[in-house]
């Protein structure tokens, strides 16, 4: 699948990983959004449910399992090149997720990640749009408990 300079919107997930007042992070790899701080996630795969894909994502790129639940977010990511033209084109659906085992670790796309408390959020250079959807994860959690 082409990835950038797509002829159609492209499927993604995001896993808002929550325990307690704190939530996930990854630090991204490559492009799109290379360097910037932003949720666990990636592109669905064909044949795989978004829950599958969320669950999927968590694990490769953040060692952990985690029981995927509600949507947070529904959005279009589009980042367009110098000329205008559409670089990439994401539709992305963004999970809340609880963290059910394993340790912590980078991997698949990612060359950091940590846990972060609420008032973190904003020392750190998020991805558009990323702390809404993190601080809404963040609201449901604890308003689940």
């Amino acid at each position: 699948m082409k990835r950038d300079y797509p002829d159609r919107p492209i499927v993604a997930v995001g896993a808002v990983i929550v325990e307690d007042d704190r939530v996930v992070v990854v630090r991204r790899a490559r492009e799109p959004l290379q360097g910037a701080w932003s949720i666990p996630g990636g592109v669905l795969e064909l044949g795989e449910t978004l829950r599958e894909g969320t669950a999927r994502e968590a694990a490769e790129e953040t060692g952990l399992t985690v029981q995927v639940r509600e949507v947070i977010e529904v959005f279009d990511r589009i980042l367009a090149d110098p000329e205008g033209r559409t670089r990439f084109h994401y539709v992305v659906i963004d999970f809340l997720c609880l963290p059910l085992r394993g340790e912590l670790r980078a991997g698949g796309d990612v060359s950091e990640v940590r846990w972060i408390h609420r008032h973190e959020l904003e020392h750190l250079e998020l991805s558009e749009g990323a702390d809404e959807v993190i601080r809404k994860g963040l609201g449901l959690r604890a308003g689940a408990k």
